[in-house]
């Protein structure tokens, strides 16, 4: 079975990243040293915690399986295991990607999540 990990990314950056081929990390990634990822269970606090409030976003669905020994996974917000890719994301990765738009009660609203 393979697992499906997700990043939350400005439109316009993953608009270049796809034309690029590659996605090198939004600012916060580049400064931490590797590209952050949630689980399906995990985005949607993501949203919240570092995106809230804000629109024209996207969701991409990842393949991790794909992304090699550079994927690690490590403990993060309350000790939970979190992707980290230690490497540029390729767009051969991306399963889909979706709009992350703002409901009208100011949340995220997600599609279907695939684990």
């Amino acid at each position: 079975m393979t697992m499906t990990i997700y990043k939350i990314a400005q439109r316009a950056a993953w608009d270049e990243a796809r034309a690029a081929g590659r996605f090198a990390g939004a600012p916060v990634d580049l400064a931490d040293g590797y590209i952050h990822f949630s689980t399906a269970g995990q985005v949607a606090e993501t949203a919240a915690k570092h995106f809230a409030g804000q629109d024209d976003l996207v969701l991409a669905a990842i393949d991790a399986g794909a992304l090699g020994p550079a994927l690690k996974w490590e403990a993060s917000r309350g000790g939970a295991l979190f992707p980290h890719l230690y490497a540029e994301l390729a767009m051969t990765a991306v399963r889909w990607t979706k709009p992350l738009l703002l409901g009208p009660d100011g949340q995220h609203q997600f599609p279907p999540l695939e684990p």
